[in-house]
Order: structure tokens, then sequence, then C-alpha cells
């Protein structure tokens, strides 16, 4: 790791903890209406990372999020009660406030929607 990444990291996990980002998402698909998600993160009892999120999409209504922090790439993947699964992925911006993100999600298990996936953006809040 270089220095400079290193510097990044440790910059990063300061701002991501105790985090609240809300933001807008947009599916490849015209037949699926844009939503937003709220994701609150914190540390969990063991010092992980996670994520509480709202949702207001057709698929899902909330998912517990694990989070995974490397360097400036985000992950937050996870799922609701009912099985269905979602996860971002995406790049933090030099500022550490806009999370610029890809999502994939598979709302099948509960028979709401099969999969969708897109791009969108979480910025904090």
């Amino acid at each position: 790791m270089t220095s400079k990444t290193f510097s990044f990291h440790v910059l990063l996990l300061p701002l991501l903890l105790l985090m609240t980002m809300m933001g807008t998402f947009f599916s490849k698909h015209s037949n699926v209406a844009p939503f937003t998600m709220t994701v609150v993160i914190n540390p969990d009892s063991r010092g992980h990372l996670i994520g509480t999120s709202s949702l207001n999409s057709d698929c899902l209504k909330g998912v517990q999020l694990e989070v995974t922090v490397t360097g400036s790439q985000v992950v937050l993947a996870g799922s609701d009660e009912e099985g269905d699964s979602m996860t971002v992925r995406g790049t933090v911006d030099k500022t550490g406030t806009l999370l610029k993100a890809n999502y994939i999600l598979n709302g099948s298990a509960s028979g709401r929607c099969e999969t969708d996936d897109g791009t969108g953006n979480l910025a904090k809040r």
C-alpha cells in the first residue's frame, strides 16, 4: 500500500463511521422507477461497519447492510427479512462525502421484483 493510499484510507474510515448518507438510484431498465435510499452507518459490537437502510423502492423496503471499505472503494451488501438482497459498490470522492456507485438488487425472494441494476450516488447528510 502506498503512503497516499494509506493516508486516504485512514481519513476515509472515520468519515464513514456514524454517517448518514442519502441518494437516488436510477435503473438501467426504462420500466423501473428511480428510488431513494438513506443509509445510517455505525460500528456494530465487534467494530465492523454496518448500515441500516430505508428505501422507497418497489423491490426492497429496508436492508441490513455490511459495509466494506478498501481504500476509496466501498461496498454495501445485505438483505432484508424476506431474503431480498442488494449490493451497492462504488468509489468515495476525495472529500469523503459522495459515493458514486452501481447497484444490483434481487427482489425475487418476496416476489416483488426479479433483478434490477443501475447507478446512483449517496451523499453525506
